[in-house]
């Protein structure tokens, strides 16, 4: 299974990004999608995350109705809409799948079994 984050980048505050990961060697039919980020002396943490199986979300509560996790089947591709940007959104994103995934593990780094490469997001005052 790999994965490419892309579309980070700089914006200023208030604007919007959409990140993209592509996954090849892997179905979309099952466990648990997930985007991540972390800043310099930070731990890594959850932003947003998706059950596959039914599509169901779940969002950190810092970025919940700003940012949107949706998916392309066709595609096998996980985006990551934000919106509304702030300076505290400053991080390395990275999106990570777990195949056999559950709920329980879905906000948790640990549960996840392979990563992108990561995408840094940069947001201005």
């Amino acid at each position: 299974v790999q994965l490419q984050a892309s579309g980070g980048g700089l914006v200023q505050a208030g604007g919007s990004l959409r990140l993209a990961c592509v996954a090849s060697g892997r179905s979309f039919s099952g466990g648990n999608m997930g985007w991540f980020r972390q800043s310099p002396g930070k731990e890594r943490e959850f932003v947003a995350g998706m059950r596959l199986s039914g599509g169901y979300t779940y969002y950190a509560n810092s970025v919940k109705d700003r940012f949107t996790i949706s998916r392309d089947y066709a595609k096998s591709t996980v985006y990551l809409q934000m919106n509304s940007l702030a300076p505290e959104d400053t991080a390395v994103y990275y999106c990570a799948t777990a195949p056999r995934g559950i709920l329980s593990n879905l906000r948790e780094p640990s549960g996840y079994d392979y990563w992108g490469q990561g995408t840094q997001v940069t947001v201005s005052s």
